[in-house]
Protein backbone atom coordinates (compact mmCIF):
# COMPACT_ATOMS: atom_id res chain seq x y z
CA UNK A 1 0.00 0.00 0.00
CA UNK A 2 0.94 3.38 -0.90
CA UNK A 3 1.46 6.49 1.26
CA UNK A 4 -1.54 7.21 -1.58
CA UNK A 5 -3.56 4.30 -0.86
CA UNK A 6 -3.72 5.30 2.66
CA UNK A 7 -4.72 8.41 2.74
CA UNK A 8 -8.54 8.41 3.92
CA UNK A 9 -10.80 10.33 1.30
CA UNK A 10 -12.95 13.20 2.10
CA UNK A 11 -16.37 12.79 2.62
CA UNK A 12 -19.06 13.88 0.20
CA UNK A 13 -17.97 16.60 -2.16
CA UNK A 14 -15.25 17.90 -0.06
CA UNK A 15 -13.19 14.57 -1.75
CA UNK A 16 -15.08 14.48 -4.65
CA UNK A 17 -16.82 17.55 -6.36
CA UNK A 18 -19.10 15.52 -8.96
CA UNK A 19 -20.85 13.79 -6.15
CA UNK A 20 -24.79 13.77 -5.79
CA UNK A 21 -26.63 12.00 -3.99
CA UNK A 22 -26.95 8.81 -6.98
CA UNK A 23 -23.38 8.66 -6.41
CA UNK A 24 -22.15 9.36 -2.72
CA UNK A 25 -22.02 5.96 -0.89
CA UNK A 26 -23.18 7.61 2.22
CA UNK A 27 -26.64 7.76 0.73
CA UNK A 28 -30.30 5.65 2.18
CA UNK A 29 -30.74 4.37 -1.32
CA UNK A 30 -34.74 4.22 -0.31
CA UNK A 31 -34.12 7.54 0.20
CA UNK A 32 -32.64 8.64 -3.34
CA UNK A 33 -35.24 6.41 -5.26
CA UNK A 34 -38.21 8.59 -3.38
CA UNK A 35 -36.68 11.68 -4.23
CA UNK A 36 -36.18 10.62 -7.87
CA UNK A 37 -39.69 11.41 -9.03
CA UNK A 38 -39.37 15.01 -8.03
CA UNK A 39 -35.56 15.12 -10.07
CA UNK A 40 -34.10 15.90 -6.36
CA UNK A 41 -31.83 13.03 -6.55
CA UNK A 42 -29.37 14.48 -8.72
CA UNK A 43 -27.68 18.41 -8.07
CA UNK A 44 -30.08 20.91 -6.88
CA UNK A 45 -31.29 23.20 -9.14
CA UNK A 46 -29.69 26.43 -8.84
CA UNK A 47 -31.90 29.65 -8.48
CA UNK A 48 -32.19 31.84 -11.53
CA UNK A 49 -30.51 34.78 -10.10
CA UNK A 50 -28.68 36.42 -6.44
CA UNK A 51 -29.02 38.78 -4.29
CA UNK A 52 -27.72 41.15 -6.54
CA UNK A 53 -30.52 41.63 -8.64
CA UNK A 54 -31.85 43.85 -6.00
CA UNK A 55 -35.16 43.38 -3.68
CA UNK A 56 -37.86 42.87 -6.03
CA UNK A 57 -36.42 40.16 -8.29
CA UNK A 58 -35.18 38.13 -5.56
CA UNK A 59 -39.01 38.47 -4.02
CA UNK A 60 -40.12 37.52 -7.11
CA UNK A 61 -37.51 34.50 -7.04
CA UNK A 62 -38.14 33.29 -3.79
CA UNK A 63 -42.02 33.58 -4.66
CA UNK A 64 -41.02 31.43 -7.19
CA UNK A 65 -39.21 28.90 -4.75
CA UNK A 66 -42.54 29.00 -2.03
CA UNK A 67 -44.50 27.78 -4.94
CA UNK A 68 -42.04 25.09 -6.11
CA UNK A 69 -41.57 23.57 -2.83
CA UNK A 70 -45.58 24.12 -1.43
CA UNK A 71 -45.99 22.01 -4.71
CA UNK A 72 -43.31 19.14 -3.35
CA UNK A 73 -44.72 18.87 -0.20
CA UNK A 74 -48.37 18.58 -1.91
CA UNK A 75 -47.65 15.44 -3.51
CA UNK A 76 -45.23 13.43 -1.37
CA UNK A 77 -46.48 10.37 -0.64
CA UNK A 78 -46.99 10.35 3.10
CA UNK A 79 -49.05 6.91 4.31
CA UNK A 80 -48.11 4.10 5.95
CA UNK A 81 -49.38 0.94 7.29
CA UNK A 82 -51.00 0.95 10.41
CA UNK A 83 -51.62 5.15 10.22
CA UNK A 84 -54.54 5.97 12.33
CA UNK A 85 -57.88 7.69 11.22
CA UNK A 86 -57.83 11.25 11.24
CA UNK A 87 -60.67 11.22 13.86
CA UNK A 88 -58.09 9.77 16.29
CA UNK A 89 -57.03 13.41 17.21
CA UNK A 90 -59.02 16.31 17.86
CA UNK A 91 -58.39 19.33 15.84
CA UNK A 92 -59.18 23.17 17.16
CA UNK A 93 -57.74 26.08 15.66
CA UNK A 94 -57.58 29.62 17.76
CA UNK A 95 -55.88 32.89 17.15
CA UNK A 96 -53.59 34.77 19.25
CA UNK A 97 -53.58 38.65 18.85
CA UNK A 98 -50.15 40.32 18.53
CA UNK A 99 -49.30 43.32 19.79
CA UNK A 100 -49.60 45.42 16.36
CA UNK A 101 -52.83 44.22 15.66
CA UNK A 102 -52.90 41.37 13.64
CA UNK A 103 -53.92 37.53 14.43
CA UNK A 104 -51.80 34.51 14.86
CA UNK A 105 -52.68 31.50 13.93
CA UNK A 106 -52.57 28.64 16.08
CA UNK A 107 -53.86 25.11 15.81
CA UNK A 108 -54.09 22.53 18.21
CA UNK A 109 -54.12 18.99 17.86
CA UNK A 110 -55.50 16.65 20.96
CA UNK A 111 -55.64 13.39 21.02
CA UNK A 112 -59.06 12.52 20.53
CA UNK A 113 -60.62 10.87 24.22
CA UNK A 114 -57.84 11.64 26.18
CA UNK A 115 -58.80 13.35 29.51
CA UNK A 116 -56.60 15.62 31.98
CA UNK A 117 -53.78 17.81 31.82
CA UNK A 118 -50.96 17.00 28.56
CA UNK A 119 -47.72 17.99 28.03
CA UNK A 120 -47.77 20.65 25.12
CA UNK A 121 -45.06 20.59 21.91
CA UNK A 122 -45.35 23.89 20.30
CA UNK A 123 -44.25 23.42 16.21
CA UNK A 124 -42.80 25.84 14.61
CA UNK A 125 -42.58 24.87 10.69
CA UNK A 126 -39.45 25.17 8.16
CA UNK A 127 -38.96 26.98 5.08
CA UNK A 128 -36.01 29.07 6.06
CA UNK A 129 -38.43 31.68 8.04
CA UNK A 130 -39.76 32.88 4.64
CA UNK A 131 -41.28 30.11 2.43
CA UNK A 132 -44.43 27.71 2.99
CA UNK A 133 -47.42 27.69 4.94
CA UNK A 134 -48.03 26.08 8.60
CA UNK A 135 -51.02 24.44 6.91
CA UNK A 136 -49.22 21.98 4.68
CA UNK A 137 -50.37 18.22 4.58
CA UNK A 138 -46.42 17.61 5.85
CA UNK A 139 -46.64 19.74 9.03
CA UNK A 140 -50.30 18.56 9.64
CA UNK A 141 -49.36 14.64 9.92
CA UNK A 142 -46.49 15.55 11.56
CA UNK A 143 -48.28 17.60 14.41
CA UNK A 144 -51.22 14.38 14.11
CA UNK A 145 -48.60 12.07 15.09
CA UNK A 146 -47.04 14.44 17.99
CA UNK A 147 -50.79 14.29 19.14
CA UNK A 148 -51.41 10.47 19.21
CA UNK A 149 -47.62 10.24 21.27
CA UNK A 150 -50.13 11.87 24.57
CA UNK A 151 -49.06 15.67 23.95
CA UNK A 152 -51.16 18.37 22.95
CA UNK A 153 -49.46 19.76 19.46
CA UNK A 154 -49.68 23.59 19.35
CA UNK A 155 -48.84 24.57 15.45
CA UNK A 156 -48.13 28.13 14.87
CA UNK A 157 -48.75 30.41 12.22
CA UNK A 158 -46.08 32.78 12.09
CA UNK A 159 -45.52 35.66 9.12
CA UNK A 160 -42.99 34.44 7.04
CA UNK A 161 -40.85 36.84 5.25
CA UNK A 162 -42.63 36.58 2.12
CA UNK A 163 -45.77 36.38 1.05
CA UNK A 164 -48.37 37.23 -2.12
CA UNK A 165 -49.20 40.20 -0.51
CA UNK A 166 -45.68 41.77 0.84
CA UNK A 167 -42.93 41.05 2.78
CA UNK A 168 -42.42 40.16 6.70
CA UNK A 169 -38.40 40.03 7.47
CA UNK A 170 -37.06 39.83 10.62
CA UNK A 171 -38.30 40.47 13.20
CA UNK A 172 -41.74 39.82 12.61
CA UNK A 173 -41.87 35.90 12.67
CA UNK A 174 -40.12 35.76 15.75
CA UNK A 175 -42.75 37.89 16.94
CA UNK A 176 -45.21 36.06 16.14
CA UNK A 177 -43.71 33.06 17.95
CA UNK A 178 -42.67 34.89 21.00
CA UNK A 179 -46.31 36.07 21.21
CA UNK A 180 -48.27 32.69 20.62
CA UNK A 181 -45.79 30.70 23.43
CA UNK A 182 -46.44 33.63 25.81
CA UNK A 183 -49.95 32.96 24.98
CA UNK A 184 -49.58 29.03 25.72
CA UNK A 185 -47.77 29.32 28.89
CA UNK A 186 -50.82 32.01 30.39
CA UNK A 187 -53.75 29.33 29.31
CA UNK A 188 -51.94 26.31 30.56
CA UNK A 189 -54.53 25.90 33.24
CA UNK A 190 -57.54 26.64 30.68
CA UNK A 191 -56.06 24.43 27.92
CA UNK A 192 -54.87 21.81 30.05
CA UNK A 193 -51.04 22.06 29.58
CA UNK A 194 -48.22 20.84 31.71
CA UNK A 195 -44.66 20.84 30.34
CA UNK A 196 -44.26 23.08 27.52
CA UNK A 197 -41.54 22.37 24.65
CA UNK A 198 -40.65 24.29 21.13
CA UNK A 199 -40.26 22.33 18.46
CA UNK A 200 -39.12 22.97 14.64
CA UNK A 201 -37.18 21.80 12.16
CA UNK A 202 -34.78 23.85 9.39
CA UNK A 203 -36.02 27.84 9.61
CA UNK A 204 -38.51 26.51 12.74
CA UNK A 205 -35.82 25.66 14.42
CA UNK A 206 -34.08 28.89 14.32
CA UNK A 207 -37.34 30.54 15.47
CA UNK A 208 -37.40 28.00 18.43
CA UNK A 209 -33.88 28.71 19.28
CA UNK A 210 -34.38 32.54 18.94
CA UNK A 211 -37.87 32.29 20.69
CA UNK A 212 -35.89 30.63 23.86
CA UNK A 213 -33.17 33.69 23.08
CA UNK A 214 -35.29 35.76 23.00
CA UNK A 215 -37.36 34.80 26.13
CA UNK A 216 -34.58 34.82 28.19
CA UNK A 217 -34.15 38.44 27.64
CA UNK A 218 -37.35 39.34 27.83
CA UNK A 219 -37.65 37.63 31.52
CA UNK A 220 -40.12 35.08 30.03
CA UNK A 221 -38.12 32.01 30.01
CA UNK A 222 -39.90 30.42 32.67
CA UNK A 223 -42.62 29.56 29.34
CA UNK A 224 -40.27 27.53 28.15
CA UNK A 225 -39.35 23.74 30.04
CA UNK A 226 -37.38 22.30 26.56
CA UNK A 227 -36.55 23.34 23.32
CA UNK A 228 -36.26 20.32 20.19
CA UNK A 229 -34.14 21.70 17.16
CA UNK A 230 -34.39 19.70 14.08
CA UNK A 231 -31.61 20.30 11.29
CA UNK A 232 -31.37 23.98 12.62
CA UNK A 233 -30.47 26.68 9.77
CA UNK A 234 -28.82 29.26 12.35
CA UNK A 235 -25.69 30.46 10.25
CA UNK A 236 -27.06 32.87 7.57
CA UNK A 237 -23.41 32.37 5.98
CA UNK A 238 -24.41 30.55 2.93
CA UNK A 239 -22.79 32.73 0.85
CA UNK A 240 -19.53 33.01 2.69
CA UNK A 241 -16.40 32.48 0.66
CA UNK A 242 -15.07 28.91 0.00
CA UNK A 243 -12.72 29.65 3.19
CA UNK A 244 -14.47 30.20 5.58
CA UNK A 245 -16.51 27.70 4.85
CA UNK A 246 -13.79 25.02 5.41
CA UNK A 247 -13.13 26.95 8.29
CA UNK A 248 -16.08 27.03 10.03
CA UNK A 249 -18.72 24.93 8.77
CA UNK A 250 -17.11 22.31 5.68
CA UNK A 251 -20.53 20.51 5.61
CA UNK A 252 -21.72 23.73 3.02
CA UNK A 253 -19.07 22.60 0.82
CA UNK A 254 -19.21 18.72 1.91
CA UNK A 255 -23.00 18.54 1.19
CA UNK A 256 -24.09 21.08 -0.94
CA UNK A 257 -26.49 20.38 -4.00
CA UNK A 258 -27.39 17.60 -1.96
CA UNK A 259 -31.63 18.05 -1.85
CA UNK A 260 -30.63 21.99 -0.76
CA UNK A 261 -27.82 23.93 -1.78
CA UNK A 262 -26.15 27.46 -0.55
CA UNK A 263 -27.25 29.88 -3.40
CA UNK A 264 -30.84 29.27 -2.77
CA UNK A 265 -30.62 29.22 1.21
CA UNK A 266 -28.68 32.83 0.55
CA UNK A 267 -31.93 33.85 -1.51
CA UNK A 268 -33.73 33.49 1.88
CA UNK A 269 -31.34 34.92 3.81
CA UNK A 270 -31.57 38.52 1.68
CA UNK A 271 -35.30 38.10 1.95
CA UNK A 272 -35.34 37.22 6.00
CA UNK A 273 -33.00 40.29 6.16
CA UNK A 274 -33.25 42.05 3.28
CA UNK A 275 -30.90 45.50 4.49
CA UNK A 276 -28.17 42.97 5.87
CA UNK A 277 -28.57 44.51 9.68
CA UNK A 278 -28.66 41.30 11.38
CA UNK A 279 -25.63 39.37 10.07
CA UNK A 280 -24.72 38.59 13.37
CA UNK A 281 -27.31 39.11 15.73
CA UNK A 282 -28.34 36.03 17.72
CA UNK A 283 -31.80 36.67 17.33
CA UNK A 284 -31.60 36.63 13.84
CA UNK A 285 -28.67 33.71 13.38
CA UNK A 286 -28.69 32.16 16.79
CA UNK A 287 -24.81 30.52 15.10
CA UNK A 288 -23.91 34.05 16.63
CA UNK A 289 -25.14 33.13 20.41
CA UNK A 290 -22.51 34.25 23.04
CA UNK A 291 -22.04 31.94 26.33
CA UNK A 292 -23.33 34.67 28.12
CA UNK A 293 -26.66 34.58 25.79
CA UNK A 294 -26.68 30.76 26.58
CA UNK A 295 -25.96 30.59 30.02
CA UNK A 296 -29.08 29.26 31.94
CA UNK A 297 -31.36 28.21 28.99
CA UNK A 298 -33.26 25.07 29.26
CA UNK A 299 -32.15 21.64 28.25
CA UNK A 300 -32.33 21.18 24.11
CA UNK A 301 -31.85 18.34 21.85
CA UNK A 302 -29.99 19.33 18.44
CA UNK A 303 -30.46 16.76 15.95
CA UNK A 304 -28.50 16.94 12.05
CA UNK A 305 -28.32 15.33 9.21
CA UNK A 306 -25.44 13.54 7.96
CA UNK A 307 -25.88 14.88 4.16
CA UNK A 308 -26.88 17.99 4.76
CA UNK A 309 -24.76 21.13 4.02
CA UNK A 310 -26.34 22.78 7.45
CA UNK A 311 -25.22 20.00 9.06
CA UNK A 312 -22.21 21.52 11.31
CA UNK A 313 -24.16 24.83 12.07
CA UNK A 314 -26.12 22.28 14.28
CA UNK A 315 -23.34 20.77 15.92
CA UNK A 316 -21.47 24.17 16.31
CA UNK A 317 -24.69 25.30 17.94
CA UNK A 318 -24.98 21.80 20.40
CA UNK A 319 -21.23 22.49 21.33
CA UNK A 320 -22.08 26.01 21.97
CA UNK A 321 -24.97 25.05 24.46
CA UNK A 322 -22.41 22.39 25.97
CA UNK A 323 -19.81 25.14 26.87
CA UNK A 324 -22.12 27.31 28.10
CA UNK A 325 -23.41 24.26 30.53
CA UNK A 326 -26.86 23.85 29.42
CA UNK A 327 -27.97 20.74 29.47
CA UNK A 328 -28.32 19.39 25.86
CA UNK A 329 -28.19 16.00 23.92
CA UNK A 330 -27.31 15.58 20.11
CA UNK A 331 -28.42 13.00 17.83
CA UNK A 332 -26.78 12.67 14.42
CA UNK A 333 -28.89 11.04 11.45
CA UNK A 334 -26.53 8.94 9.44
CA UNK A 335 -27.38 8.86 5.24
CA UNK A 336 -30.33 10.94 4.99
CA UNK A 337 -30.73 14.94 3.57
CA UNK A 338 -31.98 18.12 5.56
CA UNK A 339 -35.14 17.25 7.07
CA UNK A 340 -35.60 13.97 4.83
CA UNK A 341 -36.68 12.15 8.42
CA UNK A 342 -39.57 14.70 8.60
CA UNK A 343 -40.36 15.36 4.68
CA UNK A 344 -40.49 12.07 3.11
CA UNK A 345 -42.39 10.05 5.87
CA UNK A 346 -43.10 7.13 3.37
CA UNK A 347 -39.39 6.56 2.20
CA UNK A 348 -37.63 6.96 5.82
CA UNK A 349 -41.17 5.10 8.10
CA UNK A 350 -38.21 4.12 10.51
CA UNK A 351 -36.74 7.35 10.97
CA UNK A 352 -39.43 9.06 10.74
CA UNK A 353 -41.14 7.10 14.16
CA UNK A 354 -37.35 7.23 15.46
CA UNK A 355 -38.10 11.21 15.56
CA UNK A 356 -41.50 11.30 16.88
CA UNK A 357 -40.30 8.81 19.66
CA UNK A 358 -37.77 10.93 20.59
CA UNK A 359 -39.16 13.89 20.99
CA UNK A 360 -42.00 12.32 23.50
CA UNK A 361 -39.16 10.72 25.33
CA UNK A 362 -37.42 14.61 25.85
CA UNK A 363 -40.22 15.89 26.96
CA UNK A 364 -40.99 13.01 29.85
CA UNK A 365 -37.17 13.19 30.91
CA UNK A 366 -38.13 17.05 31.39
CA UNK A 367 -38.73 18.41 35.22
CA UNK A 368 -42.43 19.52 35.58
CA UNK A 369 -42.74 22.80 37.15
CA UNK A 370 -45.78 23.72 36.09
CA UNK A 371 -48.19 21.09 36.79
Amino acid sequence: MTATDATPTLPGRLGDPSLDLRTDPRAKPGLVAALAPFGLDGPAAEPPLTREAGRDAVAEAVGGLHDAFSALYANIPLDLPGDAPDDAVEVTETSVPSPDGHLIPVVLYRPAGVAGPLPCVVYIHGGGMVILDAETRVHDRWCRELALTGVVAARVGFRNAWTELGPHPFPAGLDDCATAVRWLDDQRGELGLTRIVLQGESGGANLVLATTLRAKRSGDLDAIDGVYASVPYVSGGYAWDRARKLRELPSMVENDGYFINCALMDLLVAQYDPHARHTEDPLAWPYFATADDLAGLPPHVITVNELDPLRDEGLAYYRKLLAAGVPVEGRVNLGIVHGAEMIFRQALPAEHRAAIADIRAFVDRLTVDHI
